[in-house]
């Protein structure tokens, strides 16, 4: 008896993106809505084949996965090895990071079918909350790994720095 890689590919895996950050004058940082695209690379599970381009996954946009499997937010096909694929954003673990000591701190957790997620792109959408002051920055782009503004309530510079990313595999 042998156990092939086809069964690797059925089996759920839930998958935390963290982010770190030098955060300046921000208390917090978070995606803005459902909507929220959420920019990464998939290895298919099955045959480790890893696409050169971003896909997203939005918590408001949802596909039927073939065979009566419900639903996720993502269902995408292997080009190598031909199979269906899908994750899903669990529900309500979408977080702020606000993390003032620079450590890795889980922002969304997503529920993997045969894919897991390799590398993000933060792109735009982020709202940032400004420290000690009523004002926050909507639309904030992180392409670049750092966005910095003017805190015109109190009179200062505000910043997100350094920004880094990893994946963590967790139990649910």
């Amino acid at each position: 008896y042998y156990i092939t890689n086809n069964l690797r590919a059925r089996v759920s895996m839930f998958v935390e993106l963290q982010l770190s950050a030098s955060l300046v004058n921000v208390e917090s940082f978070t995606a803005d809505g459902d909507d929220f695209r959420w920019y990464i690379k998939v290895k298919c599970s099955n045959c480790g084949e890893v696409p050169d381009h971003f896909l997203y996954v939005a918590k408001d946009e949802t596909s039927e996965v073939k065979g009566g499997r419900g639903s996720a937010n993502l269902v995408a096909k292997c080009r190598m090895c031909n199979r269906e694929n899908s994750m899903s954003i669990v529900d309500g673990s979408v977080k702020a990071y606000n993390n003032d000591s620079e450590q890795f701190a889980p922002v969304v957790k997503f529920e993997c079918r045969g894919i897991e997620p390799v590398d993000f792109s933060p792109r735009t959408g982020w709202v940032a909350v400004a420290a000690d002051s009523a004002s926050s920055f909507s639309d904030v782009d992180l392409g670049e790994k750092e966005w910095c503004d003017f805190d015109e309530n109190e009179d200062r510079e505000v910043g997100i720095y350094e920004l880094r990313w990893q994946f963590k595999t967790t139990k649910s």
